[in-house]
């Protein structure tokens, strides 16, 4: 590693954990660090790389697990077939925050990648800012239109042009737990709240962790959002996390989800630390926990490490939202910049939404395919239960807030500040983190 950025990596490591905002005090010191980072890791492939024929695209991007390696490894390598070299320029950051970062210091710098992975209402930002490639033509030869996901193709186009190639659909609602843990103890995955209780009793008594969590903000973020859908619906979900409305946080629903929070923290690891999901992953294959609330990109690593779904680990969705399907939407967006890259930038465009592609690279990443007509494998039972709730449409699809695929950054750095706080102090009320909430609310954007 190279010395300066292993001198600074503590640093990246705690800014990382935190939001945007926290991130953009210490601005200065850690786009320093992250820039090193990526034009170490860009000049260190370029060396290794031929250029005389090879047209070579840089790619920012903070996928770093084994799955996400093995996802990334299938795209550069069809796009090799043609010509066209993936250089990785990835930021560490288990959410993005990193990511997002380093992109704009170097868009502001004049160095941007040719592409990014922006994911969710952060690219209508950067659209209305005219930084984005435009690929109508694109998208009219591959009539995406008609076969994309409605929600996945609104996404893509916020000024009714397509400037994102989407990569594939994840389910955040999930719920993941140790086949071999369960049947030691005879026990059936929950379908309730009553029953997760009388699960996580008998877990505890025998020394198992019932719940595999992590402190790191998005991560509780993610189950926190999991916890409101279970304890409301998808209408009141969208009030409090799209339209922000003040009343949805004071709302009686609200404070439930609250509540189980503060509940479930009794049946996960004691003391609780801020580790990376794969961590948390690890913990539950390994069975010393027995449950995991994650996305689906938590079964591609488990795949990933051998273990197969159905197998050593199934998955259901949380109690209570088996109905819906809160969702993250994977993106890569193209940088308007030198026209050269144009035909590089528009070919993995077309490659990236071919049939083949898509069942392949969302089989090794968890997700499923942002092709309607695209059914994953049979064999695959969390696949096919996440690609038949979404294929209903819009009416249960809900957007992930943690994921920023309901919100603007700045709105949910704010909310996931007030549900952290409340999380980690138990002496705070569940009608004080409420009127917070409220009252902050009225002041974020809409």
């Amino acid at each position: 590693m190279h010395t300066a950025i292993r001198n600074w990596w503590p640093f990246a490591e705690f800014v990382g954990k935190y939001s945007i905002r926290r991130a953009c005090q210490c601005m200065p010191a850690f786009i320093a660090l992250c820039l090193l980072l990526s034009n170490a890791q860009v000049q260190a492939q370029t060396q290794t790389q031929s250029t005389n024929q090879n047209q070579s695209v840089q790619v920012l991007h903070w996928w770093m697990s084994s799955s996400e390696h093995k996802a990334v490894a299938l795209l550069s390598g069809r796009l090799a077939q043609d010509n066209i070299s993936w250089t990785d320029a990835v930021i560490p950051s288990g959410s993005g925050i990193g990511a997002g970062i380093v992109l704009k210091s170097r868009m502001l710098a004049g160095n941007a990648p040719e592409f990014a992975q922006l994911n969710g209402v952060i690219i209508s930002e950067w659209a209305d800012l005219g930084l984005l490639l435009e690929i109508d033509a694109i998208a009219a030869e591959g009539k995406w239109e008609k076969n994309l996901f409605p929600s996945v193709w609104n996404l893509i186009r916020p000024r009714q042009h397509p400037v994102a190639i989407p990569l594939g659909i994840h389910r955040i609602n999930t719920l993941f737990y140790n086949r071999k843990v369960f049947a030691r103890f005879e026990l059936n995955p929950p379908a309730s709240w009553d029953e997760f209780e009388i699960v996580a009793r008998k877990l505890q008594a025998a020394g198992i962790i019932p719940l595999a969590q992590s402190a790191e903000p998005w991560q509780v973020a993610t189950l926190f959002e999991t916890l409101v859908l279970a304890e409301s619906d998808a209408v009141f979900y969208r009030e409090a996390f799209v339209h922000k409305t003040a009343a949805a946080f004071t709302d009686a629903r609200f404070a439930r989800a609250l509540t189980r929070l503060r509940w479930l923290k009794k049946w996960m690891p004691q003391p609780l630390h801020e580790n990376t999901w794969t961590d948390m992953t690890r913990m539950m294959a390994d069975g010393d926990a027995a449950m995991l609330v994650m996305g689906d990109w938590a079964k591609g690593e488990l795949n990933a490490w051998g273990i197969v779904t159905d197998g050593g680990f199934s998955c259901v969705a949380v109690p209570r939202t088996a109905a819906y399907h809160l969702y993250d939407i994977d993106t890569l967006v193209m940088l308007a910049k030198d026209a050269s890259f144009r035909s590089a930038q528009e070919k993995i465009a077309q490659i990236a939404l071919a049939p083949a592609m898509q069942a392949e690279y969302n089989q090794i990443k968890g997700s499923i395919s942002v092709l309607r007509n695209l059914e994953p494998p049979k064999n695959d039972r969390c696949a096919q239960s996440s690609w038949k709730v979404f294929s209903r449409g819009s009416a249960v699809q809900v957007p992930s807030l943690a994921h920023r695929m309901a919100t603007d950054e700045i709105s949910k750095d704010a909310i996931i500040a007030e549900v952290m706080r409340f999380f980690s102090d138990d002496k705070i009320a569940v009608t004080d983190t409420q009127r917070r909430l409220a009252a902050i609310s009225r002041n974020l954007p809409k």
